[in-house]
């Protein structure tokens, strides 16, 4: 028994024994099999690899499904400080993992989109999960961002198109550079997209993708970071220990060293002194060895991916190239490049097989997979984390500021636009939108040049338009440009200037009725006017305000009578206030005839108050009409029973009226300020036609300084008045500080377009003003002749201020000139106004006033007195 014992203990031992080396024996064979079979193991890894790459794949596609888009509209005063666009960059990385968690981590992304295609100079998106859409809609920009829910873009096909996937090169522990926010991060890319040219299917975007950095990729870099810096410093420690041991040997093996050893008395001392210590390898710091990459807070991993596109061969290569020199803008020590290979005059990327089926991918499904080497910091990010801020110049595209085009009655031209890429434009805004426009500058700076370019593009288009010219010299400017055949039945010209030996001139009857104006509308129409052309109110001038008021009353009555008989040639006029208030004989007449028009209120006037009325309380009514009379041209122009000038008839027919008043005088002023309130009265009377059915009408007023000093109420009216009745006023001054304060106001807080050209700092800075002082009144003061800057409304905003170059008519319309026709153009217009030789007018206004009495006694009631008039009363 007991040698059997340890039998069964040896007998069990080789048993184990047996077993172990069969498994051993099976694991070799094994190995050698696979050894052998090697293929059958590689496919093996490969069908399981890419059964895995397919359900990813499948599951990150449908996460994407559910991912939403934002846009970020800017406006230009849109200037967020540091901390505000970090804070954005910190919403970002956590809206990037609002995600199911299903969802594979590439699908786990937040895309900026920069993408410009020739109808805006950079949009400016945001793509995202759904779930992160709360987070993502509500930035910390404040007011100057409008976030609003973007639909999908679908692009059409273009024919040339590159893509460039770029990554982190250099040092990449090392931050990129730290760009300031003034000027814009992102001016180097609107630079470079800005003559994109959307006509040409020119197309850049930008995507970048961010994602929160998994800690297990991060851990792993970080170990292979301190790995390679420890290695590194051993290596510098082995180098330095073999130069060292070198540098030793060779001092004591030259004449030096053996010579130092035979006078050294010591025995072994130069023993000692070969021994040498190698240098013990440094401490590696982690914050040096890892740099940004140190600490986990704001890190984050990018995906860098470019496409341009166009129609036209090369345009998109050139395009990459410049967003390749934009982004050089960010580099240091770490720096954006171009992923692929250079092969001579060949580049392999992310055009080319095999990465471009990838980038397809990624781009298409807005999926992250970035480079191992693509990790950031947020702060680094700051200069594409928001859109273009007050520090970035935008170029003026198509799609901002329409391209004028002749003969469209849409666009109304503003001036020649140079764009960044030299290329000049005709551009203008829409018509339907400029409502008033005030254009400020020195004399002989091209406002008026401009003004005229506008007036005449907008006639050729069919549009109405009256230019009011105290001077008189853009008339001849303009003829060559407007003799044209379908034009001259349009054109009219009352010029008062009375040039030549036997001028003609048209005539026109404020008090006429023959247009059937409305009587009150008339009155109220004349008496402001004298009020505003003499400083009359109610506090300072009232007794001559009420004479003056009562005696239209009566002579428009009169008139309206006259327009009812048919006997429109017997209507009275201005000049007839005077023999209304000192003949006594006429008056009686005319009370008379008209004692059934006039209202209870008026006839008992003109019984009880009229007759204790001083003779002396009617000079201040009859001085000005007085001077209005000595001068023979405006005598002729203002004393004929039916005048022919009708500016209500003029804006519902679409017709071109030149008016040229003559002078800025006292009695100049009167006839302007009657002028300009007759028109505010038109354009007033087309309450009577619905807003559909009012013809589109642009007054053009030329030096404002002379015409408001006849009319400034009047004028401050027009500009807060008649964008109701479609009537839209053009003013151009030299100062704005000579304009009456309501015209200055009412100019300033309505202009749709705001224009100046060079001058004094003093006299530009209320318009830089409200242009922020960008450009300042220095830059603007040193500008060349005929160029401006404009701020203009296009389509609902402004645009603006941009520097344009005023258009010269001899160069922007050289096609429409026609020098040879300008005698058939003035005889047209003369026609068209009814002008007649000044002596003709002369006689009948002398004896227009017989006419009228001749009238009034045959229409005055039976018993009534008979009118006899003295010849003193009678002018001739």
């Amino acid at each position: 028994m007991d040698s059997a014992a340890p039998q069964l203990t040896n007998r069990a031992d080789d048993t184990a024994a047996g077993q172990v080396l069969g498994m051993l024996t099976g694991l070799i064979d094994a190995v050698d099999w696979l050894y052998d079979h090697w293929y059958l193991l590689a496919l093996a890894i490969a069908v399981c690899w890419g059964l895995g790459e397919l359900v990813v794949r499948r599951l990150a596609a449908r996460a994407s499904a559910e991912r939403m888009a934002l846009e970020l509209v800017f406006n230009r005063h849109f200037d967020p400080g540091f901390e505000e666009i970090f804070r954005r960059g910190v919403q970002l990385a956590r809206a990037s993992t609002a995600m199911p968690w299903w969802a594979p981590r590439r699908a786990k992304t937040v895309q900026v989109r920069l993408r410009a295609d020739g109808s805006t100079p950079l949009r400016y998106r945001v793509e995202g999960p759904a779930g992160g859409e709360r987070l993502l809609s509500i930035t910390p920009f404040g007011p100057d961002i409008t976030v609003n829910r973007a639909r999908p873009i679908v692009d059409e096909p273009r024919k040339h198109t590159v893509r460039a996937e770029f990554i982190l090169r250099g040092k990449l522990i090392s931050p990129l550079r730290e760009v300031p926010l003034n000027p814009d991060p992102l001016q180097p890319l609107v630079d470079a997209v800005s003559d994109v040219r959307a006509e040409l299917g020119d197309l850049a975007e930008i995507r970048l993708d961010i994602q929160r950095a998994p800690k297990w990729a991060l851990r792993a870099r970080r170990l292979q970071l301190m790995s390679a810096a420890r290695r590194s410093e051993r290596r510098e420690a082995q180098r330095a220990a073999r130069w060292l041991r070198q540098d030793a040997s060779g001092i004591e093996d030259s004449w030096g060293g053996q010579l130092q050893q035979l006078l050294s008395d010591k025995p072994g001392s130069g023993a000692g002194r070969r021994l040498v210590m190698p240098p013990v390898p440094r401490r590696v710091e982690p914050a040096e060895a890892l740099g940004k990459l140190a600490e986990d807070d704001h890190l984050v991993r990018v995906q860098l991916l470019v496409m341009c596109a166009s129609n036209t061969e090369g345009r998109a290569q050139a395009r990459l190239a410049q967003l390749q020199a934009a982004f050089d803008v960010f580099g240091g020590r770490s720096r954006w490049a171009m992923r692929g290979w250079r092969l001579g005059p060949w580049r392999i990327g992310a055009d080319h097989w095999p990465t471009r089926h990838g980038f397809e991918r990624r781009w298409n499904l807005g999926h992250c997979q970035p480079p191992r080497a693509n990790w950031v910091r947020l702060e680094e990010l700051c200069g594409l984390l928001k859109p273009p801020t007050v520090n970035c110049r935008l170029p003026v595209l198509a799609g901002d500021l329409p391209t004028f085009a002749f003969g469209e009655p849409a666009l109304l031209l503003q001036g020649i636009y140079r764009g960044p890429d030299g290329r000049e434009r005709l551009v203008a805004t829409y018509a339907e939108e400029t409502l008033f426009e005030v254009g400020v500058g020195k004399a002989g700076g091209g406002k008026t040049e401009r003004a005229l370019a506008q007036a005449i593009a907008w006639a050729h288009a069919g549009g109405g338009l009256v230019f009011v010219d105290p001077h008189r010299d853009s008339w001849p400017r303009a003829t060559t440009f407007l003799a044209h055949d379908h034009l001259m039945p349009r054109i009219a010209l009352v010029d008062l200037n009375g040039l030549g030996p036997n001028p003609r001139v048209s005539s026109w009857n404020p008090l006429g009725m023959h247009h059937g104006q409305a009587t009150h509308e008339v009155v109220e129409a004349i008496a402001d006017a004298y009020a505003s052309a003499l400083a009359w109110d109610d506090a300072t001038a009232p007794r001559a305000l009420t004479i003056l008021t009562a005696a239209l009353t009566v002579l428009v009555a009169v008139n309206e009578a006259a327009c009812q008989a048919g006997q429109p040639e017997d209507q009275a006029t201005i000049f007839h206030v005077r023999a209304l208030l000192t003949d006594a004989a006429f008056r009686r007449a005319a009370l008379a005839a008209v004692a059934g028009r006039l209202d209870e209120e008026t006839r008992s006037w003109w019984k009880a108050v009229f007759p204790t009325l001083p003779p002396d309380a009617f000079a201040v009514v009859l001085n000005p009409i007085a001077r209005l009379a000595a001068n023979p041209v405006t005598r002729a122009f203002l004393g004929q029973p039916v005048g022919v000038y009708n500016i209500r008839a003029a804006m519902d027919s679409k017709m071109i009226v030149w008016v040229c008043p003559g002078g800025n005088g006292p009695t100049d002023r009167l006839l302007t300020a009657l002028l300009a309130r007759d028109l505010l009265r038109a354009a007033r009377s087309r309450r009577d036609t619905s807003e559909e059915k009012r013809v589109p009408f642009r007054p053009y007023f030329d030096e404002l300084i002379t015409l408001t000093g006849a009319a400034p109420e009047t004028i401050a009216a027009m500009f807060e008045d008649l964008r109701k009745y479609r009537c839209h006023v053009h003013g151009m001054t030299q100062l704005l500080s000579r304009l009456p304060t309501p015209v200055r106001l009412s100019l300033m807080q309505n202009a749709s377009t705001l224009a100046t050209t060079a001058g004094s700092k003093s006299a530009i800075a209320p318009v830089t003003a409200e242009w922020g002082d960008n450009p300042s009144p220095d830059r603007v003061a040193t500008m060349e002749r005929f160029e401006h800057y404009v701020s203009m409304n296009v389509r609902g905003r402004r645009v603006g201020p941009v520097q344009l170059r005023g258009p010269h008519l001899d160069d922007v319309f050289a096609a429409q000139a026609r020098p040879k026709q300008v005698p058939a153009l003035e005889r047209a217009a003369q026609a068209n106004a009814q002008a007649l030789p000044l002596d003709q007018l002369t006689d009948r206004a002398a004896k227009q006033l017989g006419r009228v009495v001749a009238f009034l006694a045959a229409h005055v009631p039976a018993g009534a007195a008979a009118v006899q008039l003295s010849k003193e009363n009678e002018w001739n």
